[in-house]
């Protein structure tokens, strides 16, 4: 597959990130990107609250939280065909809106039904915070510096991680979820209009394609080996990440390791989240300079995700702050590089679809993962409000026999 790095009039090395232009594309999206993370873990912190409300069991608590990743997933290709089509601009502000009326739904909701249609409707709605950003990065930015941008807007959402957790618990304090949600559909609203009216549209004489000229790119994305080589282990590592961190890293501290409450460690994984994005990104940009490219990077990072995942579901509850810790930063070093990895393997003008293509297998993944898992936990069953260790063997167990094959696939890729 050719490096298309030397079509790019902008990828030049060490060029600087104009500061006009990193407040009106960059800050909007990273706004945007913060909703969408805070709405993905959020039910992490609440998944008591809804089994206690709702009377829901593992593999319902898992439909419901998974309904977000469902949609999102499913949306994935016409969003890439969209975001080349017409930019990323009016494409997330339009989309911001059907989150807001998601989460407002998710606010008023009486049954599981309506609960599980307002999810979808918010994974619907931000479906496009990441991908609408790297699309903007690509049309705006030197790629040169594309993985140090990637990281800082990956870190929002690490930031969007943070706030659902301590935060959302003391806010449980003066409102329920109920209110919570209600208060962070007006938020949505706010952000969809600052996208819209502050973002620039798109660079002047960017040619557009016809509808056919899109599919095609879409099956010139899926024809290509070293997609599957790299996405596929990204799928199933960083897929099943975000399946735990986004619900079942709470029930396995309470279930596993003994923890009463979980906010404080859902911090410090957010954190490290944080912490993991914005500096792999800047990192690995400086490495790649000095001769040491992203695909060693990602191959490390990945297999660092892997191992410790490995513990986790084994069952070590030995530094168990230290574990997750690790955990999350390994797998942050895998998202901050896919992106920028693939799209120096395509033309620019197909930025939207190879990205959107990535994200499709990773958000079904986690869907897949997050009810499956749930499904697998509820085989045993529940005694005095806790989890069986077995489940959480087996669900996890299942994931991670996936990585490994897919780890393994990754590796034949040359750097």
């Amino acid at each position: 597959m050719r490096n298309y790095d030397d079509d790019r009039p902008h990828a030049q090395a060490g060029d600087a990130l104009p500061v006009g232009l990193f407040a009106a594309v960059w800050v909007p999206f990273a706004c945007g990107y913060f909703l969408s993370y805070l709405y993905r873990t959020i039910n992490a912190v609440i998944s008591q609250d809804l089994v206690r409300d709702l009377g829901l069991n593992p593999g319902e608590l898992g439909l419901l939280t998974s309904a977000y990743l469902f949609a999102f997933a499913a949306f994935q290709l016409p969003l890439g065909v969209l975001l080349d089509r017409f930019g990323p601009r009016r494409v997330e502000a339009l989309l911001l809106i059907a989150a807001a009326a998601g989460a407002w739904l998710f606010s008023v909701a009486q049954n599981i039904e309506l609960l599980v249609l307002g999810r979808a409707l918010i994974g619907l709605g931000v479906s496009a915070c990441l991908m609408a950003a790297i699309k903007a990065f690509v049309q705006w930015f030197p790629m040169s510096r594309l993985a140090t941008l990637n990281g800082l807007m990956l870190a929002s959402g690490g930031l969007g991680a943070l706030a659902a957790s301590l935060p959302v618990e003391m806010a449980l304090r003066v409102t329920d979820w109920r209110g919570l949600f209600a208060g962070i559909a007006a938020v949505t609203l706010g952000v969809a209009a600052l996208i819209y009216m502050v973002v620039p549209d798109r660079p002047a004489g960017e040619a557009k394609e016809s509808i056919r000229e899109l599919l095609v790119g879409v099956r010139s994305v899926f024809a290509a080996g070293v997609f599957w080589r790299v996405s596929l282990a990204f799928m199933v590592i960083q897929g099943t990440y975000m399946s735990v961190q986004g619900l079942w890293i709470s029930p396995w501290l309470r279930d596993v390791a003994g923890y009463e409450t979980t906010g404080t460690l859902l911090a410090a994984v957010a954190i490290a989240m944080t912490v993991g994005f914005a500096g792999f990104g800047s990192l690995s940009d400086r490495f790649a300079r000095s001769g040491v490219n992203h695909m060693t990077f990602l191959k490390a990072g990945l297999g660092g995700s892997m191992l410790l995942f490995a513990l986790i579901a084994a069952g070590v509850t030995a530094a168990v702050p230290l574990l997750w810790v690790g955990y999350a930063l390994c797998s942050t070093s895998a998202t901050t590089l896919v992106y920028p990895i693939l799209s120096r393997r395509f033309p620019v003008h197909l930025a939207g679809r190879v990205n959107t293509a990535v994200n499709l297998l990773v958000f079904v993944w986690a869907f897949v993962a997050q009810w499956g898992i749930g499904a697998v936990i509820g085989l045993w069953p529940v005694e005095s409000g806790h989890y069986a260790l077995a489940g959480y063997h087996a669900g996890f167990g299942l994931c991670l026999a996936l990585q490994a094959a897919a780890y393994a696939l990754l590796l034949t890729q040359r750097d």
